[in-house]
């Protein structure tokens, strides 16, 4: 790597950091990066969705990169489908379907994702703007197999009770969102993918930066080297990162880059 650089590596996060409420890339970010793998950083992306609905980003900024899925549930090279790490729930997606959707209110929708798919579990009116904005389709059918995650999806914050928690063990709870509540494999996060990554490409995790914004990404931003937080991500977040940066509409993460990078 040139000696330009800070930092060889830059982990980010999609929704709410490089990508604004309007499922875009900001130019400015986009450039930013260019920039940035130019001098020769290597990016890639750690983000709650799976493979069809982040490949248009990583395709966007001509990545190559294996991408961090499922929030650390899973590790995919896009190229060869190979993936690195690929959990599931288990023998917890039992309990999940007897014991604890049947206590989910009826504002409250749930997405099974497993292999390549999304299933409805429970149907709710919030599911056709989920859907919409991370342009997944929603299957009818029962997942065939077990699945890597559970979305709770809601109309209101207000909506996500803590029953589930009440009814299931075994299994880790992340908000990715005001109104997402992932139910997730016990030992799935964005900062133990990311260890996993770095010792599989001898990477010094001292050498990697990361950015996120919500809950999700509080394991991400602990494990990098520097931990960013974009300005109007969630309070926690902005407490446990090392750096705080423009917030996601003007450009986060080329203030990363720009301030802190190169």
């Amino acid at each position: 790597m040139t000696a330009r650089l800070k930092y060889d590596w830059l982990v980010t996060d999609l929704d709410g950091t490089l990508v604004g409420r309007d499922l875009q890339i900001p130019p400015r970010n986009a450039e930013a990066i260019d920039r940035y793998r130019a001098a020769g950083g290597v990016v890639t992306i750690a983000t709650g969705r799976n493979e069809h609905s982040a490949r248009r980003y990583h395709e966007q900024l001509g990545l190559d990169t294996p991408l961090i899925l499922y929030n650390g549930a899973r590790i995919t090279n896009l190229a060869s489908s190979n993936r690195l790490l690929d959990l599931t729930l288990g023998d917890a997606w039992d309990v999940l379907c007897t014991q604890s959707l049947p206590l989910l209110p009826a504002t409250v929708g749930a997405v099974a994702f497993q292999d390549l798919d999304a299933y409805i579990v429970k149907s709710a009116p919030a599911l056709t703007d989920y859907a919409a904005r991370d342009q997944i389709e929603l299957k009818t059918s029962a997942p065939p197999g077990v699945p890597t995650k559970l979305m709770l999806i809601a109309e209101s914050p207000g909506d996500l009770v803590d029953l589930i928690a009440d009814s299931i063990t075994g299994v880790r709870l992340v908000r990715s969102e005001k109104t997402y509540l992932e139910v997730l494999p016990a030992h799935a996060d964005k900062g133990s993918a990311l260890a996993t990554l770095a010792a599989s490409l001898e990477i010094p995790l001292a050498r990697v930066a990361a950015i996120g914004d919500n809950p999700n990404d509080l394991e991400l931003i602990q494990t990098a080297g520097l931990g960013a937080a974009v300005a109007d991500g969630h309070p926690d977040v902005k407490r446990a990162a090392d750096v705080i940066v423009s917030p996601c509409s003007q450009g986060a993460v080329a203030d990363l880059i720009d301030h802190y990078l190169l």
